[in-house]
């Protein structure tokens, strides 16, 4: 009976360390993936001002050109102000489309990845 006992005890003590250890991985999994969607906001925040820093400076220097061309420097200035308008009416009405759907996708992607590699393997 006490043997019995003991394999009991000892299949316990198993079962407990077999669940604490899916504890662990399932935290440590969850880590990774915050980490990776943080990882890529950052990268992709550095990416976006880099680009409007470009944008910026692109802007400056077009509108100073339209300037010179057209005789009136406010007229260049006035000119790329109605491009970036047009630019952020168009943005602003394909929003979901254009923002709002790939960077969903693109977290979701990298909730998935990881997991859909693993059920694969099974």
């Amino acid at each position: 009976m006490s043997e019995e006992f003991n394999r009991i005890e000892s299949l316990l003590g198993q079962a407990k360390e077999y669940v604490n250890t899916r504890i662990a991985q399932f935290k440590l999994s969850v880590a990774e993936k915050v980490a990776k969607i943080m990882a890529t906001v950052i990268a992709g925040f550095a990416a976006a001002l880099v680009f409007f820093l470009f944008l910026v400076f692109a802007g400056i220097a077009a509108a100073i050109v339209l300037g010179q061309w057209t005789g009136y420097m406010w007229l260049g200035f006035l000119i790329m102000a109605v491009v970036y308008l047009l630019l952020a009416i168009i943005v602003w009405t394909a929003k979901d489309r254009l923002l709002a759907l790939p960077i969903m996708n693109a977290i979701i992607g990298r909730l998935f990845d990881e997991e859909e590699v693993e059920d694969e393997k099974d």
